[in-house]
């Protein structure tokens, strides 16, 4: 395979960065980080190589009530006023079969750093009719939120500990 070390961005207006809670034990609820940049370089055109990185703006937290978002920014859950931040950083990047990889990394939220595995899956790659070239990506998978000192005064009872992340980026070369 030839070497063609490339970083690709987030295509912000066609990436999205969200997860999921079970709340009383019988509904998700879900939400998303509107503010976030990511990247994903690889040396190899079959990623086998990749490396990710992402940040977000725990602040531009969305849930579609604006309640519950400053609720989430509160002391209580993210403490948004005084960490601001969350970030991945991978440290390994497996292919596993077909489309599919598995990406560990330290994810760093609420100021714990804790490594992370998630289930990504490649959709492919296309060009646009201006040339540029795009390539896809769905990443999944379940963290504690008491391991992120998250939320540690409410019982599973009111709030899974589970939090589902599912995010989907477009990525654009350079």
């Amino acid at each position: 395979m030839a070497s063609f070390a490339q970083t690709w961005n987030a295509d912000k207006a066609h990436s999205q960065l969200t997860w999921n809670i079970l709340h009383m034990g019988i509904n998700n609820l879900a939400g998303s980080f509107q503010k976030f940049s990511a990247s994903i370089t690889s040396s190899q055109d079959d990623w086998s190589d990749a490396s990710v990185q992402l940040t977000a703006d725990v602040r531009s937290i969305n849930t579609g009530i604006d309640a519950r978002d400053n609720h989430l920014k509160s002391a209580a859950f993210f403490d948004a006023a005084n960490d601001t931040s969350l970030s991945f950083k991978s440290t390994s990047w497996k292919h596993t079969d077909g489309k599919n990889y598995v990406v560990t990394g330290d994810l760093t939220l609420h100021g714990v750093t804790k490594p992370v595995t998630l289930n990504v899956t490649f959709n492919g790659k296309m060009t646009d009719q201006k040339g540029t070239p795009h390539v896809g990506f769905h990443i999944a998978g379940v963290i504690k939120r008491t391991d992120f000192n998250i939320a540690t005064n409410f019982p599973a009872s009111a709030l899974s500990d589970e939090v589902n992340l599912d995010a989907n980026f477009e990525f654009v070369k350079g």
